[in-house]
């Protein structure tokens, strides 16, 4: 499903919709606010991060809550995306061996990548529009442990996994309460971004634009039953 096949639409979110970026500083969620704001049905689209008024830093588990606590007031969102991530940081590159693991790396990225995204699911599910709702977390297919073929980057697929299952518990619950909500993890596939910098992604890596817009069709196409999958950029499922 390329980018460039149709042009986006978004027709399932209604007129007009709202919709809500986490991680609105990246690549990826500037990329998204871009596109939404883009759409002529939006009304509106919330950035938020870490220099943000509310602020969003999953380093301070307060913050979060505090976030959503912030936004509770205004009317519901129809389309809310975790667009936050690490795969590396400053003196941090993913392990490739046993040796490699120690506790400062875990500990960063699961913080990042799982323990942030965790409380987001409790804060934030409860803004989701009770007539169309998406909310969809940006995973890795690196954290399907059954096409786990390469091994390594231990830290980052293991953060991922945890994700992964999350996403799918919470979606269960999720649909006891809102029956038309669709909460999915989803794979951006390689993009051209300081993510992926260091492992060639400015050569084999898609614009940043391109990459959300290819999510942002997946989602458009997902109902209620969907909800609780691990879906790539092109919409297919993939192995947990």
């Amino acid at each position: 499903m390329p980018s460039e096949a149709a042009p986006l639409t978004l027709a399932s979110l209604p007129t007009p919709f709202r919709a809500l970026v986490l991680g609105s500083s990246g690549a990826l969620g500037a990329a998204f606010v871009e596109l939404l704001r883009a759409q002529p049905h939006c009304a509106e689209v919330v950035g938020l991060h870490r220099a943000s008024s509310p602020a969003l830093d999953f380093a301070d588990e307060a913050s979060i809550g505090a976030a959503a606590q912030a936004l509770a007031g205004g009317p519901r969102f129809h389309l809310i995306l975790n667009a936050t991530g690490i795969l590396h940081a400053d003196g941090l590159m993913p392990e490739k061996r046993l040796a490699d693991l120690h506790y400062a790396q875990l500990q960063a990225t699961f913080v990042a990548n799982t323990f942030g995204p965790a409380l987001v699911l409790r804060h934030f599910t409860p803004l989701l529009d009770s007539e169309r709702g998406l909310m969809a977390l940006l995973s890795a297919k690196v954290g399907s442990i059954g096409d786990n073929r390469l091994g390594g980057w231990y830290s980052y697929r293991a953060s991922k996994a945890a994700l992964n299952m999350l996403v799918k518990t919470a979606a269960i619950e999720l649909a006891r309460s809102q029956k038309n909500a669709v909460l999915v993890a989803l794979h951006p596939g390689t993009v051209n971004s300081r993510l992926s910098r260091p492992f060639r992604g400015e050569q084999i890596g898609r614009p940043a634009l391109a990459a959300a817009a290819d999510m942002l069709r997946v989602l458009d196409g997902l109902g209620p039953a969907d909800s609780g999958s691990f879906r790539a950029y092109d919409g297919s499922l993939l192995p947990w």
